[in-house]
């Protein structure tokens, strides 16, 4: 990879290849990033020109699905697929702090096949955050994973949220502005002009005295969309 900008080492790997500042800093304590043929440091900043040979390691084994005991509320539920509402404060499927605690979890427990999915996240079409309630498809087989995901991606289905905003909202408005990971922390979003289009309609609901309630309607589905 040759350096099209001058930027600090650890910075453009997080940036170039989507990582968090603290597993790019791993990669480069490790001897896996060389700069011009030589190991560097994190804070070593880059010049135009310089070369990155960067070594990616194999990724660990997928971990085995465990059983956990969660009661969830089933909306519905056919041979292909089931909604599940889904309570807050719960994970939809295992990552690193939440490996056995999560809704494909509770899922395994109760007994429901699942698609096969991407690697730990069998049955799973769409996500919703840890600290969001709301219905979520499930999966439960291959065939309705791809009808679903289909159907996801040329938004013929609907999500809509409620949501506490700050301040008033006068009128229903529609935000379209383009949102990529923060340059400086990546686990945060934020309006850029090299971002994706995000697209969503918020109408207003009701008012209290310092905030509104609203209804946003995605019609593209960002990471963190309805929050930024």
């Amino acid at each position: 990879m040759s350096v099209p900008v001058t930027e600090r080492l650890d910075r453009f790997l997080a940036d170039q290849l989507a990582l968090s500042r603290t597993a790019a800093a791993r990669l480069i304590a490790g001897g896996l990033v060389l700069v011009n043929g030589a190991r560097a440091r994190a804070s070593r900043t880059l010049a135009r020109g310089d070369r990155l040979d960067i070594t990616i390691p194999a990724a660990a084994p997928p971990r085995a699905l465990r059983p956990h005991d969660v009661p969830l509320g089933v909306r519905y539920e056919d041979d292909g697929l089931l909604v599940v509402d889904k309570p807050a404060g719960l994970v939809v499927h295992p990552a690193p702090g939440h490996w056995d605690d999560t809704l494909v979890n509770a899922l395994v427990a109760r007994g429901t096949g699942l698609s096969t999915g991407a690697t730990g996240r069998p049955g799973i079409i769409h996500r919703l955050d840890k600290d969001t309630s709301g219905l979520l498809i499930v999966a439960k087989s291959d065939a309705a994973h791809r009808v679903l995901a289909r159907a996801l991606s040329a938004r013929r289905i609907e999500r809509t949220y409620a949501a506490l905003v700050w301040g008033h909202v006068p009128r229903t408005l529609r935000v379209d502005a383009p949102l990529a990971r923060h340059p400086q922390d990546r686990k945060r979003m934020a309006v850029l002009a090299d971002g994706r289009r995000a697209v969503s309609r918020v109408e207003p609901v009701a008012r209290f005295a310092v905030c509104d309630l609203v209804r946003v309607s995605l019609e593209t589905g960002r990471t963190h969309q309805v929050r930024v």
